[in-house]
C-alpha cells in the first residue's frame, strides 16, 4: 500500500534512537523528508551515517525537549529545510521506577513536565506550519498505563494519563483546521528502555529471562514483549494522508493490555 507520504515533512522528538529512530529511517524510505532531534549528539549522527543516501532527506538537531527555545529552533530549522511541515511525532521521554508511596515527588514533577509540558510546547512550535498542511498529523506517542497504571512505575503512569487527556483536548481542539491528532498506546517494546529498566532492576536472570518474566508479571495476553518494527507501521499509517478521518482515536501495540469496551 502506498501511504502516500512521499515529499511529505515530519518532525520526530527522541528520533535519535529506539522507536523514534526506526520511524525516521521508515520514513525515509517512504520518501519523506523528515527532521529529528535527540539530545545525544553520538547518536544522531549514527543515525545520519545509517540513512546512507538518504540523508539529504534528513535534519538532525541536538535539543532537549524540556527547553522552549531549542524545540522551536528545531521545528523552525525543519520547516525552513523543506518548505513546511506536514506531521508530527511527539516521541522523547524517560521513565523512572518506584511505587506511588516510595517514589519522589520531584520524580511525579519531572515526568509530568518531559511526558506532557513538553508535548504541549511541541505542538504549539509546531502549530503555525501544520496549519497550512493539506493533512495536519499529530502522533503522540503514549502507553497503555495511561489507564492501567503499573504500581512499579507511578510516576510515570500518572504522567501517561495526564498525556492522554492533553492528546484528546487537543484532537477536539485542531479538528477544525483539520489536524488530526491520535495517540499509539505503547506496551513493553524491546528498546534500550527495557535494558535499562534490567540493569536498574538488579536481577540475576539472563535479560532474555527476566524479559519473560516480566511479561508474565505484567499478564501480556500474547505471552511476549513487543518489538519495535511492530509499532512502526501504525505511527505511519497515522501520519498518512489515508488517515483523514481518524482523529482522538488511540490504538495499543501491547500484545492485548489496555484493551478496554
Amino acid at each position: 500500500m502506498d501511504l502516500a507520504l512521499q515529499n511529505k515533512t515530519v518532525c520526530i522528538t527522541g528520533g535519535s534512537k529506539g522507536i523514534g529512530r526506526a520511524t525516521a529511517l521508515a520514513l525515509l524510505h517512504e520518501g519523506a523528508r523528515v527532521g529529528v532531534c535527540g539530545r545525544g549528539e553520538t547518536a544522531l549522527q549514527s543515525l545520519v551515517q545509517e540513512a546512507g543516501t538518504l540523508a539529504d532527506n534528513l535534519v538532525t538537531e541536538r535539543a532537549d525537549v524540556r527547553d522552549e527555545k531549542q524545540i522551536q529552533f528545531f521545528i523552525d530549522s525543519v520547516a525552513r529545510r523543506f518548505d513546511g511541515l506536514d506531521g508530527l511525532v511527539v516521541n522523547a521521554g524517560s521513565g523512572t521506577t518506584g511505587n506511588v508511596l516510595s517514589t519522589p515527588t520531584q520524580d511525579f514533577v519531572d515526568q509530568f513536565t518531559i511526558k506532557t509540558v513538553s508535548a504541549l510546547h511541541t505542538v504549539r512550535t509546531a502549530l503555525p506550519y501544520l496549519k497550512h498542511s493539506a493533512s495536519g498529523r499529530i502522533v503522540i506517542i503514549n502507553g497503555v498505563t495511561a489507564h492501567e497504571p503499573d504500581p512499579d512505575q507511578a510516576a510515570v503512569s500518572c504522567a501517561r494519563a495526564a498525556l492522554a487527556n492533553l492528546s484528546v483536548l487537543l484532537s477536539q481542539e485542531l479538528a477544525s483546521d483539520g489536524i488530526c491528532v491520535n495517540r499509539v498506546n505503547l506496551g513493553p517494546i524491546l528498546t534500550g528502555r527495557q535494558e535499562n529498566r534490567y540493569q536498574a532492576s538488579g536481577s540475576t536472570l539472563p535479560f532474555e529471562e527476566w524479559v519473560a518474566s516480566e511479561a508474565k508479571r505484567r499478564h501480556i495476553p500474547l505471552g511476549r514483549m513487543g518489538d519495535i518494527a511492530e509499532v512502526v507501521p501504525w505511527i505511519l499509517m497515522l501520519l498518512s494522508p489515508l488517515a483523514s478521518f481518524v482523529t482522538g482515536a488511540e490504538i495499543n501495540v501491547a500484545g492485548g493490555l489496555g484493551t478496554r469496551v
